[in-house]
């Protein structure tokens, strides 16, 4: 008679506490992912991205651009981006999609912002015409600092944050029902019957209209 080997049947427990795990990790790293990408996008866009000079009377003068001079659409588009992350969970369903597809394209979005004014020098000759009162003036010696590449860079953390919301975000919790209310009014606990031989008892009847001495 043969030897019958023992196969190992899957644990349905372990499957479900693997596949939680997995839920909870990718929920960390999105939000990671976005609050980080989020913050570096406000904070490098205030920086300088821009650095040159002007000619006025005879001498030149220092002028510089910063990333809001630029282009504002990476900060609008990171501020998007954080509303989106913290609507991922106030959503469900198809909704949860739409929502983490708007903070992939945000993130995507204000990257790309950010590449296209890495070189750009209209802020600064804007900046030159209004310094010398010439209008055509321009800037010159022109050049620009990593703080451009640094934005977009935090746009791909987020447009990072959004594709693990595509890929994961029905897998995570959503908000608590209790949170919602539907305007009926909630069922009120019955009260207890006062207990004689304790006067706290009597007294929260008495408070309540009761009488006390009735037999329940």
């Amino acid at each position: 008679m043969e030897g019958v080997s023992a196969v190992p049947v899957p644990q349905p427990r372990a499957a479900a506490a693997t596949a939680a795990t997995s839920s909870r990790r990718s929920l960390a790293i999105a939000l990671f992912l976005g609050a980080v990408g989020a913050t570096v996008v406000l904070l490098a866009a205030g920086r300088i991205w821009a650095e040159g000079t002007a000619s006025v009377g005879g001498g030149t003068v220092s002028l510089d651009a910063k990333g809001s001079d630029v282009t504002g659409v990476p900060t609008a588009l990171a501020i998007v981006g954080l509303a989106a992350l913290v609507a991922v969970f106030a959503v469900r369903r198809a909704g949860r999609l739409l929502v983490a597809a708007l903070l992939a394209l945000s993130g995507a979005g204000a990257a790309a912002a950010a590449l296209l004014g890495a070189s750009d020098g209209e802020a600064l000759d804007e900046k030159a015409a209004r310094t010398t009162g010439d209008a055509a003036a321009t800037v010159d010696a022109l050049t620009h600092t990593a703080w451009p590449y640094v934005t977009a860079a935090g746009g791909v953390l987020i447009l990072l944050a959004g594709l693990l919301a595509l890929r994961f975000g029905r897998q995570w919790p959503s908000m608590s029902g209790r949170y919602e209310r539907d305007g009926s009014p909630r069922p009120r606990k019955a009260a207890r019957p006062a207990d004689p031989d304790r006067p706290e008892d009597l007294w929260k009847a008495l408070d309540r209209g009761e009488d006390p001495t009735r037999e329940a």
